[in-house]
């Protein structure tokens, strides 16, 4: 199965949350590419939607081998065995986490500015991404939304690999991804289009969705 594009992916998806409706869930995007999923799930639902901040921690001379993954709140998790190795010292990993937290604390402010922290406590939480590669931003996201007590959490995506997969249904309530691969590659390998998701765009899904609920969403606490 490939999806026409990220909207299209969002559509398929919302169709199998859709016994979510009626709880008021929280639909939440992995910035940047998951939000434009998660704004086709939210709209089906008729959910709030907003973002939550991760920051892939990649190897220093391959940005795009995650090796953890940071949030907000000071959360911080590591693949143990990908910095086992390549090598890197304690110190590799402090500047590479000091380097991504200035883009996390921007896009903080871009996305969310001064609008209030949005409870989580008791919700049902679908967190979505655009595919599930190596699975580090979704487990710190998954910490992140876990910290605020929600009554259940789903995770949500078109793609991903069999390992992330298998690793990630441990830590949630639920896991739907419509696309299971032993031969995952890429995530854009599941798209006819997979172009890049701009901060301008995040922001117009996130301000459309406010003004279609007729409320704003707030960001988890951190």
């Amino acid at each position: 199965m490939t999806f026409h594009d990220r909207i299209d992916a969002g559509r398929r998806l919302a169709a199998q949350l859709m016994k979510y409706k009626d709880e008021n869930p929280v639909v939440l995007g992995l910035p940047r590419g998951g939000v434009v999923v998660a704004a086709e799930i939210a709209r089906e639902l008729n959910a709030q939607l907003d973002v939550i901040i991760v920051r892939k921690l990649g190897a220093p001379h391959n940005p795009e081998f995650g090796i953890g993954a940071i949030a907000p709140g000071g959360i911080r998790v590591l693949d143990a065995h990908s910095i086992q190795m390549l090598g890197l010292t304690q110190l590799d990993i402090e500047q590479i986490t000091a380097h991504e937290q200035i883009e996390l604390d921007r896009r903080l402010q871009l996305y969310h500015g001064d609008r209030p922290p949005l409870h989580l406590q008791g919700r049902t939480v679908i967190l979505v991404d655009d595919g599930l590669a190596t699975g580090v931003t979704a487990r710190a996201a998954i910490e992140a939304v876990t910290l605020q007590g929600p009554r259940k959490r789903v995770l949500a995506a078109p793609v991903g690999a069999r390992e992330t997969v298998d690793l990630l249904r441990k830590e949630v309530d639920e896991l739907l991804c419509l696309v299971v691969s032993d031969k995952f590659r890429a995530v854009g390998q599941f798209y006819r289009a997979f172009e890049q998701t701009s901060d301008e765009e995040v922001v117009a899904l996130l301000q459309h969705a406010s003004k279609y609920r007729g409320r704003v969403a707030g960001a988890p606490a951190s």
